[in-house]
């Protein structure tokens, strides 16, 4: 329920399916050094999340990284090297999350889709995003 996407040994993905479900409590599915973070959270009725701010700091971030919700729909998304080889694709259903953290991305729309993208900001296009031309569609391999 939980995939992590490698390639050498490096992170490109981390994919939490719909069905995940923890028993109670928080869980985060990044570790603590990773420049955005996501988790499941799951309390009881009455539970209290003490009031807090977050501390000003300076953090130095890399690389953007970005955090697809699919709401409705299904989503293909095909994993690229950072030399821009395409390596194999994933579906993406209802409720599925995916932050793309290292490599290259493209996505092909599946079924019609509802989705949020979370990305830290700000953002420049032109500084930010660098596109390149897709697999051709006979090359596609889903991977299980």
């Amino acid at each position: 329920m939980i995939e992590q996407i490698t390639h050498k040994k490096r992170m490109l993905a981390l994919i939490v399916r719909g069905r995940y479900r923890n028993k109670k409590g928080i869980h985060f599915f990044t570790p603590n050094s990773a420049t955005q973070q996501f988790g499941y959270m799951k309390h009881k009725k009455k539970h209290i999340i003490k009031p807090h701010l977050h501390q000003k700091r300076l953090t130095k971030i890399l690389s953007t990284t970005e955090v697809i919700l699919i709401l409705k729909g299904e989503l293909r998304v095909d994993f690229y090297t950072q030399n821009r080889k395409y390596l194999f694709s994933k579906v993406l259903k209802k409720n599925d999350i995916i932050m793309l953290v290292n490599g290259g991305h493209g996505f092909k729309v599946l079924k019609n889709i509802e989705m949020l993208e979370i990305k830290q900001g700000p953002y420049s296009l032109s500084k930010d995003k660098v596109k390149f031309e897709n697999i051709d569609e006979n090359k596609i391999r889903i991977k299980k």
